[in-house]
């Protein structure tokens, strides 16, 4: 509970802000025909509804909070929790920084399935590279390292094609099989990648996007010979106010 403390704390700093410079409030809503979370579906497949808001201050503090159903160890919803500092070092490079808390309120597994990461990422124009790191990741699975890369090319005016790859990396082989919950037999190592190609584009004041996911994990090293990993397409509408 302590992160989730410190966050908290950072929402009552930033209001501190609040009063010296102008916030901003927005908000955000989300369909989407699955929850792909690192290339992994954290809905069973299935239809997902989110939605979060955040509060930013002129000097580039933010804080905010997420949430979307999940369908895994009785949890029906994750709330995350986020505080971090984004701004420019020039016109076109920015740099993004900040700590994360995700939170599964309603989970009866015998672990703890909380934990947080700190994240960063650097941007020039049109293209991101990130990390995300956590000490104890999710189901106390030990150190986890998440590395990225991001890249958006313009497809005239009004569409882009936006490119995605992920390494997910595990302290050791076990720690990775303790999430991944392979079928007997199967080794899947101490890391995978996600991946994801899409194309998006904004009508009617909503943002519509169809992507293709996956990663590079076979049925049989994904939790016990189960689908979730599987490349799939993800349709998602999203409006932000």
């Amino acid at each position: 509970m302590k992160l989730r403390s410190a966050v908290l704390s950072c929402w009552l700093c930033l209001g501190a802000v609040g009063t010296a410079a102008a916030a901003e409030f927005a908000a955000n809503v989300t369909y989407a025909t699955d929850y792909r979370f690192r290339g992994i579906s954290q809905g069973d497949r299935s239809q997902a509804i989110q939605g979060g808001f955040d509060i930013s201050a002129e000097n580039g503090l933010y804080f905010g909070t997420w949430a979307s159903n999940v369908t895994f160890s009785g949890a029906s919803i994750e709330v995350d929790y986020y505080a971090g500092w984004s701004g420019a070092l020039t016109e076109d490079v920015g740099v993004d920084v900040g700590v994360l808390w995700y939170n599964y309120p309603e989970d009866d597994a015998p672990v703890d399935l909380d934990y947080y990461e700190l994240y960063g990422s650097i941007s020039y124009r049109d293209a991101t590279l990130g990390f995300a790191y956590s000490p104890d990741y999710f189901a106390e699975t030990d150190a986890f390292v998440y590395l990225y890369g991001d890249y958006a090319i313009a497809l005239g005016d009004d569409w882009s094609l936006d490119l995605h790859v992920g390494y997910n990396a595990f302290d050791d082989d076990a720690a990775f099989a303790s999430f991944i919950g392979p079928a007997a037999g199967e080794d899947p190592g101490d890391d995978y990648l996600d991946y994801s190609v899409g194309v998006s584009t904004e009508r009617l004041g909503v943002e519509w996007a169809l992507r293709y996911v996956g990663t590079d994990l076979d049925d049989e090293e994904c939790f016990g010979g189960t689908r979730l990993c599987d490349d799939s397409a993800v349709f998602s509408v999203s409006k932000s106010f």
